[in-house]
C-alpha cells in the first residue's frame, strides 16, 4: 500500500476523486522559496493568510479536514485533522519529504462556540473545544519544532483572540482556550528563541468571517439561560456586521512572519485599543465596559439565608 493510501485510510472524510497528498506535494515543489504551512485554510482568516503569504513569495500549503477542493487557489491544500496525532504526523512527514524544510507554521485551525452559560456544556464538550482550539496547536507545534530546531530557524504564529486577555461572559470555554493559547505562545517563544525559532500570537477582536456560521451549540442547555443566550448572540451578530474582514489579520501575520525582531503579541485594529484598555484602565472600568457592551444587567440582590 502506498504512503498516500495508508494516510487516507485514516481519514473517512477524504474524497478519493481529489489529488492524493503525494501528487499535491510533488506538483508544488518549491525550490528555494520559504515554505509555509497554514492550518484551517479553507476559508476566513486561514484562507486570507495563505493567499497573502503566497502573493508575498512563500510556497504555501493550507490544510483542512477535507484537504483539496474544487476552488481555485494560489496555494495547495492538504488534508489534516489537528485533533488526530496520526493525521498531523503524516502530513508533516510528507511535507518534509517533499520540501525538506518548513519555515513558517500558522496555527489557525479552530472553531467558534455559540453563546451559552458555562454550565451548559458537558465535560466532553469542553474537552472537544480544547482538543481543537488549544491541543491542535500543541500537536502541530510538537510535530514541526524538531524540524525547525534542526534548521536552526523558523517562525510559529498562533491565531488567538482578544478573548485571550479579556473576559467574555457566556463564552467562558472559548475564552479559556484563547487564554491557554496566549500563555502557551508566550512561554514557548522564550523556550525556542535561543534555538533560532520565534513564536508570536495574533489576537484580533471581532472579525467578519464564515467562522461564525457554524458555531458549536451547548450540549446541555438550560432554560434559565435561554433569554440571555439569545440576547448575547444577537449583540455579537450586530457587532460582526461592521467588523473588519480577515485581511486585517492576514496583514499582521505577514508582518510577524517577516519581522527581523518579531513581537510576541500582535493585536490588530480594535484589538490594540482593547489591549491598552486592559493594561491601563482600572479593573472596575473594564468590568463595566464588558457588561455594557453585551448589555448585561445586574440581577437584583437576594438576602442571604439566616
Amino acid at each position: 500500500m502506498s504512503f498516500a493510501s495508508k494516510y487516507y485510510a485514516h481519514h473517512a472524510t477524504f474524497d478519493p476523486s481529489h489529488q492524493t497528498l503525494t501528487d499535491t506535494l510533488m506538483n508544488t515543489r518549491s525550490g528555494l522559496t520559504k515554505i509555509a504551512l497554514v492550518t484551517g485554510a479553507s476559508s476566513g482568516i486561514g484562507q486570507a493568510t495563505a493567499e497573502l503569504l503566497a502573493k508575498s513569495g512563500y510556497t504555501v500549503y493550507g490544510t483542512s479536514r477535507r484537504g483539496s477542493d474544487a476552488a481555485e487557489r494560489s496555494f495547495a491544500m492538504l488534508p489534516l485533522d489537528v485533533t488526530k496525532d496520526e493525521s498531523v504526523d503524516a502530513t508533516v512527514q510528507a511535507l518534509m519529504q517533499a520540501e525538506g524544510r518548513i519555515d513558517l507554521l500558522v496555527n489557525n485551525a479552530g472553531f467558534g462556540v455559540a453563546a451559552a452559560g458555562a454550565e451548559e456544556s458537558s465535560i466532553g464538550q469542553a474537552q472537544a473545544i480544547f482538543d481543537t482550539n488549544f491541543f491542535g496547536i500543541v500537536r502541530m507545534t510538537r510535530a514541526i519544532v524538531p524540524h525547525m530546531r534542526r534548521q536552526g530557524v523558523g517562525r510559529i504564529i498562533n491565531i488567538g483572540s482578544v478573548l485571550g486577555f479579556l473576559p467574555m461572559p457566556y463564552m467562558a470555554l472559548y475564552s479559556a482556550t484563547k487564554h491557554a493559547v496566549a500563555g502557551y505562545s508566550e512561554s514557548l517563544d522564550h523556550e525556542l528563541r535561543t534555538l533560532g525559532i520565534r513564536v508570536s500570537v495574533v489576537e484580533p477582536a471581532y472579525i467578519n468571517t464564515p467562522f461564525d456560521a457554524n458555531l458549536m451549540r451547548p450540549d446541555a442547555p438550560l432554560d434559565v439561560y435561554r433569554d440571555i443566550r439569545s440576547a448575547v448572540e444577537k449583540r455579537v451578530k450586530e457587532v460582526l456586521v461592521g467588523a473588519d474582514g480577515p485581511h486585517v489579520v492576514a496583514d499582521i501575520v505577514l508582518k510577524a512572519a517577516i519581522a527581523v525582531h518579531p513581537k510576541i503579541h500582535y493585536a490588530p485594529g480594535l484589538a490594540r485599543r482593547m489591549r491598552l484598555l486592559r493594561r491601563f484602565a482600572p479593573a472596575s472600568v473594564l468590568d463595566a465596559g464588558v457588561r455594557k457592551d453585551l448589555r448585561l444587567t445586574a440581577s437584583p440582590r437576594r438576602p442571604l439565608p439566616r
